[in-house]
């Protein structure tokens, strides 16, 4: 399996998908391994996706300083990542809350960056979170689902604060555009793919400058580069309107909202998010 070596001397692991031109993929989670993004729905047919496995995921190594977790002290790992591949320039797609990852990289990084594809991400790095109601508001789509009571139920318990192991699991259907055979496998590796202490640490205390990395960031934008905000209809990370929020900040960002999708719109519709992403990327 390839690997290179971070600037802190942790060893972290790639793995790549298909043929073509590059598409560097980070993975959300946070902290998961890149195991779940498969194939991107069937993007592999039409890129290379390289995909990296966070340090302290995967096959990635467990950092000495677990410090270095924190989300904007992996930027460094994503540009030793760039450079050893040996690219100028990166067309770069990240998922989940692997968004705050991939803005801050390009905004301290903006000349090393051709395209950047957000997948249902999040975006502290911008100060925009999504909160409870967003997630009220989202779930209130799916009440004709049958698993949805019980579901929500547990949801409850997640927003008071008290929830199980049992309820974790329970809320997993709100996450997909459909609760299929295909989903519920997908669901069940989530668990033993996360590094907890590390997802704990990601977006700890000092993580974020929001100020500053919205004016770096619009600086990119300004020059042309292309971003694509792409999210699901009834996905609450985040909602699409909220998603037209965080393009805001980013001039001339592109929206897109996928049909019946969830948080995992590769899965929902394959065909879409394929078409969609590569539609979009140059």
């Amino acid at each position: 399996m390839p690997a290179f070596t971070a600037p802190d001397g942790t060893t972290l692991a790639y793995h790549l998908v298909g043929k073509g031109e590059p598409l560097l993929c980070l993975p959300g989670g946070p902290m998961r391994a890149s195991a779940y993004l498969g194939d991107l729905g069937g993007m592999a047919e039409h890129r290379q996706l390289i995909q990296l496995d966070l340090r302290g995921t995967g096959a990635s190594g467990i950092p000495t300083d677990p410090a270095t977790y924190r989300c904007d002290r992996q930027v460094d790992d994503v540009e030793a990542f760039r450079a050893h591949l040996g690219l100028e320039r990166v067309d770069l797609l990240a998922h989940s809350a692997a968004g705050d990852l991939a803005l801050l990289y390009a905004a301290r990084f903006p000349a090393r960056i051709r395209s950047l594809t957000l997948v249902t991400a999040r975006a502290r790095a911008l100060g925009i979170d999504f909160t409870e109601a967003h997630r009220r508001e989202a779930a209130a789509l799916r009440s004709a689902e049958p698993w949805f009571p019980t579901a929500h139920r547990s949801y409850e318990a997640v927003w008071s604060g008290t929830p199980t192991d049992a309820d974790w699991d329970a809320i997993a259907p709100f996450f997909y555009g459909r609760w299929d055979a295909a989903a519920q496998e997908h669901a069940a590796t989530e668990v033993p793919q996360s590094n907890e202490e590390a997802a704990e640490r990601y977006a700890s205390a000092g993580a974020f400058d929001p100020a500053a990395a919205r004016s770096a960031l619009a600086a990119l934008t300004a020059q042309g580069i292309p971003v694509l905000l792409l999210v699901g209809e009834w996905d609450s990370g985040p909602l699409p309107r909220v998603a037209a929020e965080i393009a805001a900040l980013l001039p001339g960002a592109e929206v897109a909202v996928q049909p019946g999708a969830g948080h995992f719109p590769w899965l929902d519709d394959p065909e879409h998010f394929t078409r969609t992403v590569t539609g979009f990327l140059p």
